[in-house]
């Protein structure tokens, strides 16, 4: 089970962190895609941790605010959000795919998502 917790409201300006965690993210070839709802989509991808080599992508929306981080030990990887913006305001959710090959990963369920409030 896909577990996402860190959600929280904060100020415009501040910082938090959301987690996610899939057992065997660190072992399974996975990769980690954070989402949120988007105006005149179904949403918008916000960025993606490769377990396989340890980097990361960002979408525009928060390139340059957000930094993913992992922890092998616990299967958890964390999106550190900084300097947020009230229109960063959103349920967050995330997403493991695993066993990755050529591009292509076995989707898992969605985590429940946590939401963040950011007031101006």
């Amino acid at each position: 089970q896909l577990l996402t917790s860190g959600g929280g409201s904060v100020q415009a300006g501040g910082s938090l962190t959301l987690s996610c965690t899939w057992p065997g993210f660190a072992s399974n070839r996975c990769r980690m895609d954070w989402y949120r709802p988007a105006a005149g989509k179904d949403r918008e991808w916000v960025s993606t941790r490769f377990g396989t080599n340890a980097t990361s992508t960002y979408g525009e929306s928060m390139k340059g605010r957000a930094t993913l981080s992992e922890d092998r030990a616990t299967d958890t990887v964390y999106l550190q959000m900084t300097d947020l913006k009230p229109e960063d305001t959103a349920m967050y959710s995330c997403i493991a795919g695993c066993f990755c090959a050529d591009g292509h990963c076995h989707m898992m369920t969605w985590g429940q998502g946590t939401q963040v409030n950011v007031t101006s």
